[in-house]
């Protein structure tokens, strides 16, 4: 598995891009918004905690569209929403930027005409995985950057402290803070098997080499399970969205957990005790994207929305509310201080070079993948 070079994922290059050094004003070809778009509607399928209600009120005003929006916390959800309706009912969903391979044979989304989006506002390196993993059947880009993050260790700063500079994924399973940690299963058990690498419980890579075959992933997720479950005991609680990493932190006795960079960040803006940080085994990251199901109703609208979002006034705004990380260029510059204290804080010295991005996941992978995390939740 290859690290993210720091020279990739700095927030100056993430935020202004180093691509469109010294075209300040560059200004994308945006036309004059359509008679359509002053009025409708658009249903989304997004992460719970994506759309901020400002943001939704301000797009709701600009252009007369109304969102009607449904909330989600994994990729499991879209996907069986999507299988189930036969991409119909939606008209963006917003898939990770490592399900193409499970996306592709589906069928279930449509190319985006990038003529009608202002890619010119958009990190290029975020807006190529679009390109690269998601052209399907050859017929163009099925998916667009959104919100960018990571996962990785938050903690009560009242209540307890890493005992080193950076905190470890090892700390969620200790035992001195059994009862108090929380985590996501099945990205809990992997990054468990990044911190066993640490210890020689497991090869250096094999965490990585698990994503090659079926062959290669089962002894080595069959050591991850058997090594989770022992340590069972010591979680707290088991979370599947932003609002419960949320109350965990702040109502239900945690005191570390394994969580996303977002909501603990906007706890932290807050005022509330919490801190979030990449850990010393590194932070996954990843790009949260917009998608057309084949059954989107409301096309003009999806445009407008994209559109919308990809102003960097807006996305500023937005980034303030949710805590998240945002791919359009030059977003940070409307966001205010909490949020730059925030990102200096979760990535401290050389945090960023040390990212560990999600692998592209293949559907046999997914699938094996939940057979071991239902054995450790039934255990």
């Amino acid at each position: 598995m290859t690290k993210i070079k720091t020279h990739q994922v700095k927030r100056r290059d993430l935020l202004k891009g180093a691509a469109v050094a010294g075209a300040a004003a560059v200004a994308p070809a945006i036309v004059s918004r359509s008679a359509l778009a002053s009025s409708g509607e658009i249903n989304i399928l997004m992460w719970s905690d994506y759309l901020p209600k400002p943001f939704i009120a301000d797009f709701e005003k600009e252009t007369g569209i109304k969102i009607n929006y449904t909330g989600i916390g994994s990729n499991e959800e879209i996907i069986n929403k999507m299988k189930a309706t036969k991409g119909q009912g939606f008209d963006i969903v917003s898939p990770t930027n490592n399900q193409g391979l499970e996306w592709g044979p589906l069928q279930l989304l449509q190319p985006f005409d990038m003529k009608r989006v202002p890619v010119a506002n958009v990190n290029p390196a975020m807006t190529n995985i679009g390109t690269k993993d998601w052209d399907f059947d050859g017929k163009g880009s099925h998916w667009l950057p959104h919100i960018w993050g990571t996962e990785g260790v938050a903690w009560r700063t009242d209540k307890w402290a890493p005992a080193g500079a950076a905190p470890s994924y090892g700390d969620i399973w200790s035992e001195a803070n059994a009862g108090k940690t929380m985590g996501r299963p099945h990205s809990m058990m992997l990054c468990a098997g990044l911190y066993m690498e640490t210890i020689g419980e497991l090869n250096p890579g094999d965490m990585w080499k698990a994503y090659e075959s079926e062959a290669t992933m089962r002894p080595i997720w069959e050591k991850v399970t058997a090594w989770c479950i022992d340590r069972k005991k010591n979680i707290k609680l088991l979370w599947n969205d932003a609002d419960t990493q949320k109350n965990g932190l702040l109502n239900e006795g945690v005191i570390v957990g394994q969580t996303w960079d977002g909501p603990p960040m906007s706890l932290k803006t807050a005022g509330d005790p919490i801190m979030y940080q990449a850990p010393v085994e590194g932070a996954m990251a990843w790009v949260d994207g917009m998608a057309m199901p084949t059954g989107a109703k409301n096309v003009d609208q999806i445009y407008e929305f994209i559109k919308f979002s990809y102003d960097p006034k807006n996305a500023g705004k937005a980034i303030d509310e949710h805590g998240y990380n945002s791919p359009v260029l030059g977003a940070d510059a409307f966001a205010g201080e909490a949020y730059k204290k925030n990102f200096a804080d979760a990535y401290p010295g050389d945090s960023l070079s040390n990212l560990n991005p999600w692998p592209p996941q293949a559907p046999w992978y997914a699938e094996i993948r939940t057979e071991y995390v239902n054995k450790f939740k039934s255990s």
